[in-house]
C-alpha cells in the first residue's frame, strides 16, 4: 500500500487526472476499476474519481509496489530540461505566484523539444529552493500565464499551484488587469489615442497583417496608447494592451507609421541599423513595465490591488538617452534584464534570500 499526501500545488485538480499522471502508463479502464473496488481511495473513502482534490488529502493506493512502479514507469517527464546556471529577476513572489522580468532572448515557453525556455528556469528555481520535488512535477508543472515574444522583455506572471495557474491564467484571457508597455518608435507622436484593427496570421512566416476592415478568421484588436516622451525623430510611448494578440504591438504600431525601433519583422531597417551598429541592438524595444490588479479571492488574494512593475532595461534606457530622452524626469527607473552574450539562454538577476514571501523589486 502506498499513500499520498496532496500539495497546495497539485490541489484544484479532478481526482481521475491527478491519477492518470500519477500512473501515466496504466488504462483508465484500470484506473476506475481501482477506484469502484475500493483498492484507490481518497481520505479513507471509495471516490468516483470527478472529486476535486485539495491540499491536505490523502490517497492510498491498496497497489503492490510491482503494480505501481509498472505503471508510474518514467515518472518523471521525459521532455524536462532544466537549467541549474539561471538567476532568475524576481518582481514578487507569494506562496501561490512568481512574476518574472524576463530578459529580452529568452523564450517565455518552449518552441521545440530542445528548448530551455524561462518555464524551465522557473522550474529550476523552484526545485532548488524547496518549493516543489521532482516527483511532484510527474502531477503538476508549473508553469506562465503570459506568454512574451522571443525578443520583448519585461513581466512574466507564472503560476506555482494549480489553482493559482488557472485563476491567473483566466484573468489574462478576461482581461481584468491592467498591461502596461513601454516602447521607442519611429517618428514624432504626440498625444494619446486609442486604435483598433483585424489582425490575421501566417503562420508559416510567424508574421501578422492589420486592417481595418473585418475579414474572415481575422481578430478584431485594441491598443491604447500615449505619448511620454519625444527624442530625435522617435517617441517612447506607454502602451495599454487591451486585447493580447501576436505580435499586436509591434504590428498595431507599425500600421499607424511608428514601428518599433530594433524591430526587424515589422520597423525600419534604415533606422534600425544604425542603432545595431552604435549600441549592438538586436530586439525590439518593447518591455512589458506594468501589470494592475483589480481585487482578487482564493489563491491570488495577495495580489488584491498590488501594481508589479519592472525597470527598463538598461541598453534600452541607454538608446533613450542617446536620443535625448532622459527618463527621470518621467519617473522610469531602469535595471539590467540583458541576457550575456557570452551565456545566451542565461538570464542575469538574483534569485532572493529566504523562504518565498511578498516581494517587490528594488529600485534601481
Amino acid at each position: 500500500m502506498r499513500q499520498i499526501s496532496i500539495r497546495p500545488n497539485e490541489a484544484g485538480q479532478r481526482f481521475d487526472k491527478y491519477l492518470g499522471k500519477y500512473l501515466k502508463k496504466a488504462p483508465k479502464s484500470f484506473l476506475y476499476k481501482m477506484l469502484r473496488k475500493k483498492n484507490i481511495t481518497l481520505n479513507g473513502k471509495k471516490a468516483t474519481g470527478q472529486e476535486k482534490l485539495c491540499a491536505g488529502d490523502t490517497v492510498k493506493l491498496f497497489l503492490s509496489d510491482e503494480t505501481i512502479e509498472k505503471f508510474s514507469e518514467n515518472l518523471l517527464p521525459a521532455d524536462l530540461k532544466t537549467s541549474e546556471n539561471c538567476r532568475l529577476d524576481i518582481l514578487y513572489e507569494d506562496t501561490h505566484t512568481i512574476f518574472i522580468n524576463k530578459p529580452a532572448g529568452m523564450l517565455s515557453q518552449k518552441a521545440a523539444p530542445t528548448d530551455v525556455s524561462l518555464v524551465e528556469h522557473l522550474i529550476s528555481y523552484l526545485l532548488e529552493s524547496g518549493q516543489i520535488t521532482r516527483e511532484e512535477l510527474a502531477t503538476f508543472r508549473p508553469s506562465v500565464c503570459n506568454r512574451l515574444d522571443r525578443n520583448t522583455s519585461g513581466i512574466v506572471a507564472a503560476g506555482k499551484t494549480l489553482p493559482a495557474l488557472q485563476d491567473l491564467s483566466l484573468m489574462f484571457r478576461d482581461r481584468t488587469l491592467g498591461k502596461y508597455y513601454l516602447c521607442l518608435v519611429k517618428g514624432n507622436v504626440a498625444g494619446s489615442q486609442r486604435i483598433d484593427g483585424y489582425l490575421s496570421k501566417d503562420t508559416s512566416s510567424n508574421k501578422v497583417t492589420l486592417t481595418k476592415t473585418e475579414r474572415p478568421e481575422a481578430v478584431r484588436i485594441e491598443t491604447e496608447y500615449r505619448t511620454l516622451a519625444a527624442g530625435d525623430d522617435c517617441s517612447l510611448l506607454e502602451v495599454h494592451l487591451i486585447t493580447g494578440k501576436t505580435h499586436q504591438i509591434r504590428a498595431h504600431l507599425a500600421s499607424i507609421g511608428h514601428p518599433i525601433l530594433g524591430d526587424y519583422k515589422y520597423g525600419d531597417r534604415k533606422k534600425n541599423d544604425p542603432l545595431r551598429s552604435r549600441y549592438g541592438l538586436k530586439h525590439q524595444l518593447l518591455h512589458s513595465t506594468r501589470l494592475i490588479f483589480p481585487e482578487c479571492e482564493g489563491a491570488l488574494a495577495a495580489l488584491s490591488g498590488k501594481v508589479i512593475e519592472a525597470p527598463l532595461p538598461d541598453l534600452f534606457a541607454e538608446i533613450c538617452r542617446g536620443a535625448g530622452i532622459t527618463l527621470k524626469d518621467i519617473g522610469i527607473t531602469s535595471g539590467n534584464t540583458e541576457i550575456p552574450r557570452a551565456a545566451a539562454g542565461i538570464c542575469s538577476g538574483r534569485i532572493p534570500d529566504g523562504p518565498p514571501a511578498k516581494r517587490r523589486k528594488e529600485q534601481r
